[in-house]
């Protein structure tokens, strides 16, 4: 079965900025782009966003596949933050990857490594 990927808000911004090793990004830049809705939330409503970036953004996620926050996702987001202390926006994403059956692609291992049955990938450590 071919492995399908859910990138996270920290992986898209590390691609589209200079920290990423190029060897690393080329191989993330492979991955279809397939995000949860809070991913594009996060990425398009970052604060200190300038209008070149925020093009640049948007361009990018144009591209992407966005996951809809359906009735499986909120439930099994309300499970996981019963069971865990996590961010809401970290938790609906962990439940898109679960719901999804997809593998979630992030540098914040720590934030959802004990979540039962999540497949992580870090990208640096490719």
């Amino acid at each position: 079965m071919e492995q399908r990927f859910l990138i996270d808000t920290n992986v898209i911004i590390d691609v589209l900025g200079s920290l990423m090793p190029e060897n690393v990004k080329k191989v993330v830049l492979q991955m279809p782009l397939v995000i949860s809705a809070v991913t594009y939330m996060e990425t398009l409503g970052w604060h200190q966003v300038t209008p070149s970036q925020l093009q640049i953004l948007q361009n990018f996620m144009n591209t992407a596949t966005i996951l809809p926050i359906n009735q499986s996702v909120v439930e099994k987001t309300v499970l996981i933050r019963q069971q865990k202390k996590i961010g809401l926006g970290d938790a609906i994403i962990a439940a898109t990857a679960l719901v999804r059956n997809l593998t979630l692609v992030t540098r914040n291992v720590a934030d959802f490594k004990s979540i039962e049955n999540l497949r992580i990938l870090n990208p640096w450590e490719i």
